[in-house]
């Protein structure tokens, strides 16, 4: 199992969530990536290295950006999550 770290727009984020049944399923969906870091699907091009993890609530489409070390341990750091509309340009400029 990973050890889960979040960088200040997740966790900003994440504390900003109200409603109980998207808490879940991100909680959910934090755990599975936990266990199992490549269950997201990679990126390329400018987003390289980074995974991307998609969580369905309501009808609506959530993403969870992180990304895999390996190197000191099995540590897997949460970038980024929100909604999927405009998720990769913020993404990509908090990148830069």
């Amino acid at each position: 199992m990973y050890e889960l770290r979040y960088l200040k727009p997740a966790q900003r984020y994440f504390k900003k969530i109200r409603e109980k049944g998207l808490q879940d399923a991100f909680r959910s969906a934090l755990e599975k990536i936990a266990v199992d870091p490549a269950i997201g699907k990679q990126k390329k091009g400018d987003l390289a290295g980074i995974y991307c993890y998609d969580v369905f609530y309501n009808k609506t489409n959530y993403e969870i950006a992180y990304r895999i070390y390996e190197e000191a341990g099995q540590l897997v750091v949460v970038i980024m999550a929100g909604t999927r509309e405009n998720f990769y340009e913020e993404l990509k400029r908090y990148m830069k």
